[in-house]
């Protein structure tokens, strides 16, 4: 894979209420393999995908915690960033922390009440594999205040903006690695702001097929975006709450 640049993706790891059942539903939909729950971290289980690191899984913190994928940006100072985000308007909830020799943490949640934490590396540095089928490769982000949002990413990590008329892309280094897109009526009020990680797909209507069999909610798609050379893609619910996407370059 790429060098991870400081504030861009780095990691991404799945709270939840069964990190068992988990375990089974992600390693059967995305052939990833868990290593054994390490309880020096309270359960921390990681995913691999053929040896390299892909994502995580843990159980809730405490029981008002939502099921959830949460993103994590990598950062060479979790310390001076989270005050550059504070600064910039952020919540700060945990942290900055240090994770054994792992790396140092801290868990925050943007202008708009998207969650997010920063991640600055020690022995561990976030993603072994991405972009490849079954791997991480992209984040989008659903925001009550979409301009807001824009500053605050802009100002915090210096992404660079692609406009658009309805999804606006981002990224670093002339490299695109997510969008963001204002929420309208298709989410309920009750719903905050929120990032979703997307994984790729070799076949988006096959993988989202075998996530329905497996007791995943499949909420949008399959379908082909409507944008130049826009990938095809299925949001999914998993068996114990957690949303997230999936993506496949549109097949001509």
């Amino acid at each position: 894979m790429t060098e991870i640049l400081p504030g861009s993706p780095c990691w991404v790891q799945l709270s939840t209420t069964d990190p068992a059942a988990a375990r089974q539903f992600y390693g059967q939909l995305f052939g990833w393999t868990a290593a054994d729950p390490d309880p020096k971290y309270g359960g921390y289980t990681t995913f691999s995908l053929d040896g390299a690191a892909a994502a995580a899984v843990a159980p809730l913190m405490n029981p008002q915690q939502p099921v959830q994928w949460q993103l994590s940006f990598a950062t060479t100072d979790a310390d001076a960033t989270a005050e550059a985000a504070k600064s910039a308007g952020a919540q700060l909830w945990m942290g900055p922390m240090e994770v054994g020799e792992l790396g140092r943490w801290a868990l925050l949640s943007d202008p708009t009440g998207a969650p997010f934490g920063l991640w600055q590396t020690g022995q561990f540095g976030g993603f072994g594999v991405v972009n490849e089928p079954n791997a991480f490769g992209w984040i989008d982000l659903s925001t009550r205040n979409l301009a807001a949002a824009l500053e605050f990413y802009k100002t915090v990590f210096g992404w660079q903006v692609w406009p658009h008329d309805v999804y606006q892309m981002v990224g670093l280094a002339d490299t695109m690695f997510g969008g963001m897109m204002a929420m309208g009526e298709m989410f309920p009020p009750e719903v905050p702001s929120h990032w979703n990680p997307f994984f790729v797909a070799a076949d988006v209507d096959a993988t989202a097929n075998t996530a329905a069999r497996l007791g995943a909610d499949i909420l949008h798609g399959p379908v082909d975006v409507e944008m130049d050379n826009g990938p095809r893609i299925a949001v999914i619910r998993d068996p114990q709450g957690a949303t997230f996407g999936i993506f496949a370059p549109r097949q001509s």
